[in-house]
């Protein structure tokens, strides 16, 4: 099993990376890698997994990632064109007395913070703007657009906080957890128990338990129910389905459950879900 521990490429006149990924490179399994990540995506739907957090992405979509907080970026369908624009610096880029400065106050607690966010409204087309500049050009001016976006980023709301302080100080990640998420991409339409992916994990029912609560933050049964009411914001969001046929596609046999479970992870119902996204 390969690691999933990533090492950033640096090419020898660069301080920091800043490329286009596209199919296959674009994927990348359950992974972490000590650089911070500002990541836009333009191509491609599908499932983001940023720490203890599971969501929809789309083309467009912004994220920032602080340094060894475990992502994954899944593609609605392993046939689908997946495309990304990727800036990866380390965390010291600009070394410890330099944001002592107190104009770069911002930028020196946006990069203390082991946070995943999204970026949302007029920041997110902002910052698209100086990504996709940043990545054809040479020299003094890169790193000045750097500083601009996290300036940008530390001084503005505009922004969901999508996972907060997500310990992950271990050196490797046990290969076992993405043979778990493996399964539960390929499965998690369908009824699934505990002795099943225990048995794909290799472990018994209570070690599994612990071992996958220690590694994600959260029971399985809840990563599952995220996995879910991620895949039936993106039918709301990119079908005219309606709701109670995306209950059935989305792994529920109930309404009522359906209905709960929506609630509790979006924080409203499944029909203003679908009218909110369509602003």
């Amino acid at each position: 099993m390969k690691t999933l521990i990533q090492k950033i490429h640096l090419e020898e006149h660069q301080s920091f990376a800043s490329r286009s990924y596209r199919t296959p490179d674009f994927e990348t399994n359950w992974h972490k890698h000590e650089e911070f990540e500002l990541i836009l995506l333009t191509e491609g739907y599908g499932t983001a997994m940023i720490g203890d957090y599971i969501g929809e992405y789309k083309p467009g979509d912004i994220f920032f990632i602080a340094g060894n907080l475990p992502h994954w970026f899944k593609k609605q369908h392993h046939k689908m064109t997946g495309c990304s624009v990727v800036i990866h610096f380390n965390q010291y880029i600009f070394g410890t007395e330099f944001l002592q400065l107190p104009e770069l106050r911002s930028i020196q607690q946006l990069l203390g913070k082991n946070d995943g966010i999204q970026l949302q409204s007029k920041l997110q087309k902002d910052i698209a703007t100086v990504i996709l500049e940043m990545e054809g050009i040479k020299g003094f001016h890169r790193i000045a657009l750097l500083l601009q976006c996290l300036q940008k980023i530390g001084t503005t709301q505009q922004y969901i906080t999508l996972t907060q302080n997500f310990s992950s100080n271990n050196h490797h990640i046990n290969p076992a957890i993405e043979k778990i998420i493996d399964f539960s991409f390929k499965r998690y339409l369908t009824p699934i128990t505990l002795q099943q992916v225990a048995e794909v994990a290799e472990m018994s029912i209570p070690t599994f338990c612990r071992f996958f609560k220690k590694n994600i933050k959260k029971t399985y049964f809840d990563f599952i129910q995220d996995l879910r009411i991620s895949h039936a914001c993106k039918l709301l969001t990119n079908t005219d389905k309606p709701v109670m046929e995306i209950c059935y596609e989305s792994g529920y046999n109930s309404w009522a459950h359906f209905s709960k479970q929506f609630k509790e992870v979006k924080k409203m119902p499944p029909s203003q879900y679908r009218r909110e996204s369509a602003l």
